[in-house]
């Protein structure tokens, strides 16, 4: 008895040396598995060295009083300070201070924040408003964020503009004064009320999310204009308030184009207004991304606007929550690593990028490069 009794504790103890090195044996190889899978998001040297240059160049183009490509409005200084801020430096960096201060210089009475006679006062009040958000420290721009907020809300198309809800303009922003409205000055406002703390429901956010359903070719509830069903591809165009300049946007049979740009703003402005994935819109919207997935070129504008159209693709995802986007032929993106390597190789032995194409004054370096840099933003390596 005894001995039967040795025999079987002497086995088990085999067996159960045989059970540790097995399961030993199975958590290496998935570790080595682990360590083999490639991580998400951009090669963190790539990354650093592509914004450090960029940072870099146009530190070199800033005016002693701090502005950049000031013909172009404080627009381009808004959007680099900003970028500055989200790429680590803080407020009293002699960089952003310098931005700041110039852009403390062009705030108006009305709480607009501009230049003065300027005609794109609701663009350029975003921008800015964002900026001092990401820079406000101790309450210092308390004021400048509070009254350029009732600027903003004061400047959409709504009932005191003589809009009701049926009206294609209702719950839009255009650059200003009586100029139409669109859905990238839309966009922004949505990004400059969100910065503020305004909750899904908010009005003026309900009221921009009507106008963006109407500029997506998706044929719904939410969208019964004439353009809605004539390509009816789940993209996003520009506006749904035509002028004679739009005819080169429209198709054979009197649609409007979708294009990449537009789509991205469209995903983003839905989902600060709080549709979920499942909502029609969002899942078209998805759909035609999918099948438009690029980085070589603005889909459905080709090189035009390509660097704004990176920043709203990189801003977009980041906002959807998406670390991969699978295109229609099964193949899965990482695309903060393919932005940023894109990113890499366009960038100019100065740091700096600009577009042959000139139709959105990307032309113009400043300008091009900080729509690059606020894009790599949203493209950060993983920490861990």
């Amino acid at each position: 008895m005894n001995s039967q009794n040795g025999i079987s504790a002497r086995l088990a103890r085999a067996l159960l040396t045989i059970a540790i090195a097995a399961t030993a044996s199975l958590t290496a190889t998935r570790g080595q598995c682990e360590e083999n899978r490639p991580r998400l998001g951009p090669e963190p040297k790539l990354y650093q060295t592509t914004v450090d240059r960029a940072i870099q160049f146009l530190a070199t183009r800033q005016s002693p009083e701090g502005a950049l490509s000031q013909q172009l409005g404080i627009g381009p200084t808004a959007l680099y300070a900003l970028g500055l801020l989200r790429s680590g430096r803080s407020p009293s960096d002699p960089q952003v201070a310098k931005s700041l201060s110039f852009l403390e210089e062009a705030v108006q009475e009305t709480g607009g924040i501009h230049m003065p006679g300027g005609r794109i006062p609701n663009y350029e009040t975003c921008i800015a408003l964002i900026c001092f958000k990401e820079a406000n420290r101790g309450g210092k721009y308390d004021k400048i964020i509070k009254d350029a907020e009732r600027f903003l809300r004061d400047g959409q198309i709504d009932e005191r503009k003589g809009k009701n809800k049926s009206d294609v303009a209702y719950g839009g922003m255009g650059y200003g004064g009586r100029s139409r409205p669109d859905l990238s000055n839309t966009a922004y406002l949505l990004d400059a009320l969100k910065a503020c703390g305004a909750s899904n429901d908010d009005p003026a956010v309900q009221r921009a999310l009507a106008f963006a359903s109407r500029c997506q070719n998706l044929e719904s509830a939410h969208n019964t204009t004439k353009y809605a069903a004539k390509v009816n591809d789940g993209g996003f165009f520009y506006t749904p308030a035509l002028s004679k300049q739009d005819e080169s946007r429209q198709t054979p049979n009197g649609g409007l184009r979708s294009y990449g740009s537009m789509t991205y703003s469209g995903l983003k402005s839905m989902i600060y207004a709080g549709l979920s994935k499942d909502d029609p819109r969002v899942k078209a919207a998805l759909q035609w991304i999918r099948k438009n997935y690029d980085l070589k070129s603005n889909p459905g504008m080709g090189q035009a606007g390509l660097y704004y159209y990176y920043h709203t693709f990189a801003k977009a995802l980041d906002t959807f929550g998406a670390n991969e986007i699978e295109d229609a032929n099964g193949v899965k993106h990482d695309w903060r690593r393919e932005l940023t390597e894109e990113l890499a190789r366009r960038q100019k032995a100065d740091g700096s990028w600009v577009n042959a194409d000139t139709q959105w004054m990307e032309g113009d370096p400043n300008l091009a490069t900080a729509f690059a840099l606020l894009a790599l933003t949203h493209c950060k390596p993983p920490t861990k």
